[in-house]
Parts: C-alpha cells; structure tokens; sequence
C-alpha cells in the first residue's frame, strides 16, 4: 500500500517558477514507477513526466525542457521542478505509484497567471 500527498501548488505569474513534492508512505515505494500527471477544467487527465525506479524520466512534448522530475528513494519523495510556466499549465497536478490503477494522491491547483 502506498500513499501519496502532493504540495507546493500555487498562483505564479507566466515564466515563473514552481517546485511541487510527492510524499510517499509505503515501504514499496521505491520499486514504482512515478508520474505527475495534470488536469486542466474540462479535460482529461493527462501525463506530464514520469521516472521510473531507476531515475529514468519522460516528459510530454508540451513540458520538455521546461520541466524536470527526480525522486529521492530515501526519503519518499518525488518532485517536479517547472519553470517558464505559462497560463496553458494551469491544472490540478496529481501524483501517481503503479500506473492507472495504482495509487494517487488528492492533487494540488498550480495557477499561471498575471
């Protein structure tokens, strides 16, 4: 069993710059794969990175370069640096363990606005 609990979200200003944290519980956690995955009002929920147990990461075409995912085993935790953010990543940011069907947090609003 795992649990995740994201924080960090906030209203920030285009080409700002936010850090969001997932914190795990669970003593499998170090052997899922992790992914932050992003749902703006009316839209699916879509991925935004992903890193896998052994810290290799993925982003979606709409974050690369802005974005950057890493994970600290030790403590349990995972982050997502973004920077340049614009108004289109506007989103509840949720956190993920296992994939679909796996675990998630309750998610964290990131507002990019002037």
């Amino acid at each position: 069993q795992v649990q995740l609990v994201e924080s960090g979200g906030g209203l920030v200003q285009p080409g700002g710059s936010l850090r969001l944290s997932c914190a795990a519980s669970g003593s499998s956690f170090s052997i899922y794969a992790v992914g932050w995955y992003r749902q703006a009002p009316g839209k699916q929920r879509v991925l935004v990175a992903a890193i896998t147990s052994g810290s290799i990461t993925n982003y979606a075409d709409s974050v690369k370069g802005r974005f950057t995912i890493s994970r600290d085993n030790a403590k349990k935790m995972v982050y997502l640096q973004m920077n340049n953010l614009k108004p289109e990543d506007t989103a509840v940011y949720y956190c993920n363990a296992g994939g679909a069907k796996g675990y998630w947090g309750q998610g964290t609003q990131v507002t990019v606005s002037s």
